[in-house]
């Protein structure tokens, strides 16, 4: 079997994948793979049409964005992918951020490397606590959920969420509180995170008028998908003061670039590139299942988890 790879994988994956298959890098020879490993990669029509012996593409983790999905559909393609096994990492990320916008670390190691003279515990450095806060969770899913369980028994945080999938009574098992809307989220939370699949009906979820609805000391934090944002609308609420600040692992444009990206560089916004799952831990569970399933569909068998249409 024939598969093309040209992001890296752990090692560990990349050493089981060796073990059955021949490793393709070069586009060039797209037409004799029989499966594509896919983290970053856009596959429209016009690439998938260089590629008639495919049979699978396999995300490494999750996200269909960026495949024709129709196509694939079309031509008998699986499209599997890897969840829950990275959720840990892309968890502890959501807190790592939320802790370091409130407490302005980020900045405090500006300042410190920058060479300005600073006295101890200045005054712009002054932070807020974690404890006690309100998570409000824009979409329910595992990742979430992960995170508000880490909050929720290390720092007291309260948590209510939307999702179209949330009851009530689903709340009431998970120990969160359900919000009819999603307006209803974004006026309560101190925090706001964004944990959406990018659809259709989720393309620049948050914009103006969601922003004018939240707390002016807000922070709002997403590692889902780029396009769930309005960035523009986000740097208008941070250079307003109409929010406190963000953090954003993803964006419309990956990596995000100074001069290119105008939230890069902005006191009160954390912009990292797409780090969320970049553990050895995550990206061993994730690489090595993923190969695992290219293997069970190509000897004929079923992914346990895959896209539709």
């Amino acid at each position: 079997m024939n598969v093309f790879l040209c992001e890296s994988i752990h090692p560990a994956a990349l050493e089981l994948l060796k073990s059955r298959a021949e490793v393709v890098s070069d586009w060039a020879e797209l037409g004799r793979v029989h499966a594509i490993i896919n983290r970053n990669l856009k596959l429209p029509r016009s690439v998938l049409e260089q590629a008639p012996e495919l049979k699978v593409i396999a995300v490494h983790g999750t996200g269909s964005d960026g495949i024709d999905m129709e196509y694939c559909a079309q031509h008998g393609i699986t499209v599997l992918y890897v969840p829950y096994e990275n959720a840990d990492s892309v968890a502890e990320l959501i807190v790592a951020l939320s802790l370091t916008l409130l407490r302005k670390l980020h900045l405090a190691d500006r300042l410190v490397t920058s060479g300005a003279p600073i006295a101890n515990a200045p005054p712009q450095l002054f932070g807020r606590e974690l404890a006690g806060k309100t998570l409000g969770l824009v979409g329910a899913g595992d990742i979430a959920l992960r995170a508000a369980r880490i909050m929720q028994a290390g720092f007291r945080v309260n948590v209510i969420g939307y999702s179209p999938s949330l009851t009530p009574e689903r709340a009431e098992e998970l120990g969160i509180a359900c919000c009819a809307t999603l307006d209803d989220v974004l006026r309560q939370a101190d925090i706001v995170n964004l944990g959406v699949h990018l659809l259709p009906t989720t393309a620049n979820l948050i914009s103006d008028r969601e922003f004018s609805l939240m707390k002016p000391n807000a922070i709002l934090i997403n590692t889902s998908r780029g396009g769930v944002l309005d960035e523009a609308a986000l740097y208008r609420a941070i250079t307003n003061g109409t929010i406190a600040g963000a953090a954003c692992d993803v964006f419309v444009s990956e990596p995000p670039r100074k001069g290119e990206n105008p939230l890069v560089g902005l006191d009160n916004v954390i912009c990292t590139p797409h780090l969320g799952a970049n553990t050895d831990e995550a990206l061993r569970r994730v690489g090595v299942t993923m190969v695992e399933e290219i293997f069970t569909v190509l000897d004929g068998g079923e992914a346990r988890y895959t896209y539709h249409i």
